[in-house]
Order: C-alpha cells, then structure tokens, then sequence
C-alpha cells in the first residue's frame, strides 16, 4: 500500500493530475534527451554501413507495503559500423550504445521514494527512562555535548531498517530518505549525493553514462599469423562464466540501484574507459587455442552503486546505514537503546558517524590493470587470471578524530563508532575452466579467485576493521533436460551454481554479552537454480530463477514468462519473492567503552573493549546478505519491450 498524505478527496485528485502532467513534462525531457544522445551519431548514420537497432522498455513493479517500486522508461540505440582495412590495420570497426531511462517511481510515488517521503519518527528507549518506551528524534537522553533540534529536525525520515525489521532491543536512529536536493542530510559528498533528477534520469550524470559503450576495435597481424587485436574506448570487460553473483568479473563496477543482484550484469555492469589487448596465438602443438588479453582499466575510480537511501533498491540496506551515519556526524542526533544498553541518547555533532569518502583521485596508481591468459586443450577451456584494482565496495575505518561527548575533548578513542570511508587496493589471482561431458551433454565450469587486501568490519580491532585474504569459488553445471510430459518436442534448461566464500584472518570470540569480531560468516555457500522452459516456437518461454544463502537462511524465488507477441514486442511478467530469514543480530559496539569511565559497562571494564551485546544495526546486516536485507521487498514486475 502507498502511504498517502492528509487532506480530503479533491486535494487527492488534484495531486495526481499534478503527477500525471509532471510525468508528462518529464517524458518529454527523455525523448529530448534521447535525441541529443542520437545527434553524435548522425554522421555516422548518413552511412549505409552503419547498422542501427535499439528498444523501448517500460519495466513496472509493485514492491508489498511499498507500493509503486519501478516504472522505469528506457530508451537504448545501438550503432556499429565496420571498415575494414585502414593502413597496417585490419578488421576496423567502432560500436556504440546509449542509454537513457526516466524513474517516474519518484513522480508517481513521492510519498515512498520522492520529495515527500519519509516523516517524522519515534526511537526504542526499552528502560523507560523519562518515562517512555519510546521518545521523538531528539528526545533522549542529553550528553554534556548534545545536538540542536533545529538544525536536525524531526522530519523527512525513516527509522534505520524499519521497512526491514523491529528495532528489537538494539540501536537505530534516523535517517533522511529524501532526494539529496530537496534534504541534503547524510549526502556524503562525491559519493552517495544524487538529487531527484540524477534519480530519475540515472544516466544523464556527469560521469556521461548515458554513452553506455563507445569503442573501435582493430586487429594488427603478425609475420608468424599471431593476432593482436585490440579494443579502446568505453566498454565492459567480461572476466569469468558465472550470473547473478561475480567471482573473476570484478573489472567493471555494478549498478545494484537499478534491480538490486537481479537484473542481468551485461545491464547493470557501469562501461568504464578501457583499453584491451589480446594476442591470439591461435592452435599450436599442445593447445587447440591459446591467447593473452591485457587489460588497462584507465577511466577515473568507480565505486558500485549501492543504491541511495530513499531510493527502492539499496543493497543491503547499505546506502541507509552510510546516509544516517553521516548525517549523525553532521548534524548529531537520537541512537536508540544506546547508553545502558537500553536509553535513548542524543548524540551531537562530530562524536560519532561516518565523516566523509576518500573517493580516489586520478592517478596512474588509482587505475587498474590484468591479465589474462586463455585457452582451449581438448574439451576443456581454461583461464588463468591476475587484477590490481580498487574495492568497488566500501570499506570503513575508525579511528579518526571526534569528540568526546562527555568531556568535549577532541581526540582519537579506541573503538568509537567514528569512520571514514576508504575503497582499499586488492590484488587478485584466479582461473576457470569449463568442460563439455559428451557422454552426459552436460557443461561444467569452475571459477577460483584469491584476493588480498579486502576490509572487513571488526569489533575485536581498535579501528573496527581488519584486512584478510578472501577465497571465492563458483561451480556450476548446465544440462537441457526434456521432459515429456511437459514438453515432448523441447527440452528444459536446467542451470545450477554454488558459490562459495571464506574469509582467511577471520576473528571471532565469546564475550560477556555476545560474540564479537567479524560479522560476515568465516565460510558461506549460497546455490542458485535456473529453470528455463520453451512453447509456441520459442515464442512462450517460462522461467524459475531460486537463489538460497545457506549461512543466512535466506532464499529468493523469481517465478516469470516471457511472451515473444512478435519479432519486435516482448512481454515479460514475473514475481520475486523471498523468504526464510531476514536480518540477523551482531555486536553493534554499544559496550565498546571508547570514553572510559562514562562509557564502562562495570568497573575495570578495558577501554575500547567490546562486551558483545548486539542488535540487527548496523552489522546484522552482513550475516543476513543481500537476500536476507531484502526479505521484505517482495515484487510484481511487467517489463514490456519493443525493438527496432
């Protein structure tokens, strides 16, 4: 149900004819935009060989308790054209694809993801002190350097993980949801800051996405019949064989604001500018096909888009949490269940949160290169890989300067929930394989990446992280089963994976209150399962897509249809749906003791030394994965598509 606002029928109807000629206006600003984004090509579309397709697509989704999630309008244009020879070179051609979307979800669904989401909110206070379970944002117990009301008020918030789970006994504050130029709040600079056009026009941003790829591809040949060929520009570099989740593809970053891990990753990948070279040496006396692909990641720094906090896809509910822990540094504010364990505090500004993004300057250190080494022996196909790169994900390091808010003395404390967020080097080695088993005509594949110089949150650590070396593994097969009575004529396409994760350094001890240390699991496996089914000559084609975090206990199950009405309109319709567990409990550092003795949870308590005593905020949200952070989120979708 879509939360609707106060006021009687006619002021209802009044705002959605408003909506309706809002989303008019802002129709009419894509088709204009799309066609500046056509007007580069028009020289090369004179040409007759110049091949041009494209689509329209409107994907609608109705998310349960949310209302309206998506409904999203895509325009896309493809342009290649190939030349040929030109000098030395052979095989020449460029490609080119542009994007535009309009989001009418923040037009249509303020309330929920607009300009009029959110509202004012009330905070776990479990002791009762003051006389309430419960009190406003600002309502909690004052420290001797406490925040000011009116520059943080009461308005245009959610609670942290309400929409996700009960604050049940553990800390959570609030956290402004409304697009960063209607309330700049928590709108971490360079970083998580869109305003309410960057949401609904998610390619026109000054990073020019809506030029999704723009690249030439050019062979050079050998004396000895050796290839270099090579491709510049704007593009996506596809390491690995695996969907749904990456364990080799890690060179682009992803878009997780458009469909959470859902949508294909050839759409959510972000094209980066990138040079790669491959040398194709072709058969040889071992090996039926061997080949070396170098790749030069030289485009600005890229973090993933984990999506925005009062946008519908927010991976892991991360965005929230970094929006409302900056604005705690910012502004300060009400921490539920905080001192004691169990009292509402108000906190003021510059004592604890997230204090900024190092988002990574250009520099030839900041850009990343691999390697990759390729080939086919017999049936089986192989890879050997090696990548420096930047963490597409954010890390978070304490011990930075903050107040004191006992004392207002300025310093660095031991374990205070204080941060600043940094995007770590790694380095990462790894392979594939894949072999067709004639005798079962089933295809196998492997995938292995070991990476050093991950972060991880870690309540054991004085900073609250540590660095470990991370294994990940895929294996997975394919096999078309026929199934008579279903379909005598086709068969079934049944694709299953395991992925796998452990975690090397890994620390985790029993304290007084609880465990403590890294949240996510030392080693979790999650399985996924695609069904694929064809009718109506290949027109009608069922889909079951079921994914299980085993560690977390979480499953997602993505029942569709697709309906081929004509060569040119496509009509999907789909649900996706979770259940099993949703967030889990950890050690939140409300007993880490920074600000010995206020802080103390018994006398000769150890500063900086957490008890254990945990809540779902903020790092339950690791153990719960991105499957269990969405139990809530379940979705009806209808994408249709025309292509031309």
């Amino acid at each position: 149900m879509v939360q609707g606002g106060s006021g009687d029928a006619g002021g209802n109807a009044l705002r959605d004819q408003t909506k309706i000629k809002g989303l008019g206006r802002w129709s009419l600003a894509l088709a204009s935009g799309t066609g500046l984004l056509l007007s580069p090509l028009s020289a090369a579309i004179a040409s007759e060989e110049t091949e041009i397709t494209g689509f329209y697509e409107n994907a609608t989704y109705v998310r349960d308790s949310a209302g309206l999630s998506k409904f999203r309008n895509t325009v896309q244009i493809n342009a290649e054209r190939e030349f040929g020879e030109l000098g030395i070179f052979s095989n020449v051609s460029w490609n080119g694809v542009f994007r535009g979307s309009y989001d009418g979800v923040y037009d249509l669904n303020s309330n929920e993801y607009g300009r009029r989401a959110g509202g004012s909110i009330r905070l776990e206070n479990t002791s009762g002190f003051g006389g309430s379970t419960s009190v406003p944002h600002g309502g909690g117990l004052n420290l001797p350097n406490t925040f000011n009301l009116a520059d943080h008020p009461n308005k245009g918030m959610i609670v942290l993980g309400e929409n996700l789970h009960s604050t049940s006994g553990g800390v959570a504050f609030g956290v402004p949801v409304r697009p960063c130029d209607v309330d700049s709040r928590g709108c971490i600079n360079g970083y998580l800051d869109q305003d309410t056009n960057e949401l609904r026009f998610s390619e026109f941003n000054d990073r020019l996405d809506f030029i999704r790829e723009l690249y030439v591809d050019f062979d050079y040949s050998f004396d000895n019949g050796h290839i270099l060929s090579t491709r510049l520009g704007k593009q996506q570099v596809v390491w690995g064989r695996t969907d749904l989740f990456r364990v080799l593809d890690v060179i682009n970053p992803v878009d997780f604001s458009r469909n959470n891990i859902y949508d294909e990753l050839e759409d959510i990948r972000i094209p980066m500018w990138i040079v790669k070279s491959d040398y194709r040496m072709g058969a040889g006396d071992i090996f039926d096909d061997l080949n070396v692909s170098f790749v030069w990641n030289f485009d600005r720094f890229r973090p993933h888009n984990i999506g925005q906090c009062g946008s519908p896809n927010v991976i892991l509910d991360a965005g929230c949490f970094f929006r409302g822990m900056n604005t705690l540094w910012e502004y300060g504010g009400t921490v539920a269940n905080f001192a004691n364990g169990n009292i509402a505090t108000d906190f003021g500004p510059g004592q604890i949160g997230i204090r900024k993004a190092h988002m990574p300057a250009w520099s030839l250190s900041n850009t990343q290169f691999g390697i990759k080494l390729e080939g086919v022996y017999r049936d089986v196909g192989f890879s050997l890989n090696a990548l420096t790169y930047r963490s597409q994900l954010p890390s978070l390091r304490g011990g930075i300067p903050a107040q004191n808010a006992f004392t207002g003395v300025t310093g660095i404390w031991p374990s205070l929930i204080a941060f600043d967020i940094h995007f770590p080097r790694v380095n990462l080695i790894g392979g594939s394989l894949d072999y067709y088993a004639q005798g079962l005509d089933t295809v196998f594949r492997v995938e292995l990446a070991h990476t050093e110089g991950e972060e991880f949150a870690n309540t054991i650590q004085s900073r609250l992280f540590s660095e470990s070396n991370v294994t990940r593994y895929v294996v997975g097969a394919d096999k078309n089963i026929f199934i008579p009575w279903l379909n005598g004529r086709r068969a079934f396409l049944f694709s299953g994976q395991i992925f796998g994760q452990h975690i090397h350094e890994y620390q985790s001890e029993q304290r007084l209150l609880g465990r403590v240390g890294i949240p996510d699991w030392k080693a979790n496996w999650t399985g996924t399962l695609l069904v694929k089914g064809w009718w109506m000559n290949d027109r009608l084609s069922p889909q079951l897509l079921a994914a299980h975090d085993f560690r977390a206990g979480a499953t997602t199950i993505a029942p569709s249809i697709e309906w081929l009405v004509s060569d040119n309109l496509r009509v999907i319709g789909g649900a996706n749906l979770k259940v099993g567990s949703g967030a889990n409990k950890f050690d939140d550092c409300r007993t880490c003791n920074p600000w010995d003795p206020f802080t103390a949870g018994y006398p000769g308590h150890p500063e900086g030394v957490s008890l254990g005593l945990s809540g779902y905020e903020p790092l339950g949200r690791f153990r719960a994965g991105p499957l269990g952070m969405a139990k809530n989120q379940d979705e009806l979708q209808l994408t249709v598509r025309y292509s031309f």
